[in-house]
């Protein structure tokens, strides 16, 4: 994932917009002089690093940039190669190989290592750019991808944790079922499920995208695009526990956020958006139940606002610029300035 002040993702979905301080989702108050950036390849570090050089030439030199990737990276893609892509900016670009859920953590230490008062803790900006990136999609030997036939792992880091063969061979009927159900596949879940239990061991990609094929009506199949894309995708989703990471790492993120401070999210499945909308919404009420033509009397006090009502998503130009962007949605959630109901510390992960 990427997570940072400026999105370069969300200049892919949108590469009209500009940096300028009264855009719509992109404006922070002049006394936050922290910002995130957090490349998940090495694109988004060339990226990232011209957008340091925009923002410097626009606003001034900050003073320092903290860069921590909050997913698990491919081992080939080393720190080391982003350290160097960002070494002009000498010690404001940190980067760490970590977990979503590990960004209250990450943050901390950094921030202790850094000596930041415990009053300017906090972060003026994150982003969350979910999902695989195309660099592991395109690399058979992952095994994220039903085009390519390979082992069966799809691992966002190969060296820890259960593959994909793992979850294809020892889960149980109503766990592939759910399993599928939940990240789309609902028609026809429990005939894949039942195709792939009779199938087993399974242990390359090919094999699993032929047994779905064939678990799918013909007629299905003809439309649609490949009937195996779900199925693929809800073992990924499962193999890196990436929902469990993400409702750790938002609920880090809007804790971890400054007043004035944006949280922007690109997701790429409905599992994904739907985690993140319900997030912000519970976030913009303070779970508050009250009748909306009433007062509240519930004793709620709302510490966020939604920057944008609903999602933005890709145009059509970027679509068919790049295919892969068209599942793309964006939310951006802003922190408020502390009513006089609640004064909380914005360093502190809520």
């Amino acid at each position: 994932g990427f997570s940072g002040f400026v999105p370069p993702a969300y200049q892919r979905l949108h590469p009209d917009a500009r940096i300028a301080t009264n855009s719509n989702w992109a404006r922070f108050p002049d006394d936050h002089r922290t910002r995130t950036l957090s490349p998940a390849d090495p694109r988004f570090v060339e990226i990232g690093a011209r957008y340091i050089r925009e923002y410097e030439r626009e606003y001034g030199r900050c003073e320092y940039y903290l860069a921590d990737t909050f997913n698990e990276l491919d081992p080939p893609v080393s720190t080391e190669h982003r350290a160097d892509e960002l070494a002009a900016y000498g010690d404001r670009a940190i980067i760490r190989r970590a977990r979503f859920d590990s960004l209250g953590a990450v943050v901390r230490e950094v921030q202790d290592q850094l000596g930041i008062p415990e009053d300017q803790r906090g972060l003026t900006g994150v982003l969350f750019d979910l999902g695989v990136s195309s660099p592991q999609l395109d690399v058979a030997e992952r095994g994220f991808s039903y085009r390519r036939d390979a082992p069966l792992d799809m691992r966002m880091d190969p060296t820890v944790g259960r593959t994909g063969a793992d979850v294809v061979n020892e889960s149980d009927e109503d766990t592939l079922v759910e399993l599928f159900a939940d990240n789309g596949e609902t028609r026809f879940a429990r005939r894949i499920a039942r195709a792939i239990i009779a199938a087993r061991p399974i242990t390359t990609t090919g094999e699993l995208a032929d047994i779905v094929r064939e678990a799918i009506p013909a007629a299905t199949r003809r439309t649609g695009g490949h009937p195996a894309r779900r199925v693929f995708q809800a073992i990924r989703i499962a193999v890196n526990e990436e929902l469990d990471q993400l409702h750790t790492g938002l609920d880090a993120a809007l804790g971890l956020l400054r007043p004035g401070g944006r949280c922007v999210v690109i997701s790429y499945h409905s599992g994904e958006d739907r985690m993140v909308k319900t997030t912000f919404n519970s976030a913009v009420t303070d779970d508050c139940h009250c009748p909306p033509a009433l007062p509240c009397v519930c004793g709620a006090d709302p510490q966020y606002r939604l920057v944008n009502r609903g999602s933005r998503r890709p145009s059509d130009d970027e679509v068919a610029r790049n295919r892969r962007s068209e599942a793309a949605r964006l939310r951006v959630i802003e922190r408020l300035p502390p009513t006089s109901k609640s004064v909380s510390n914005p360093g502190e992960v809520a």
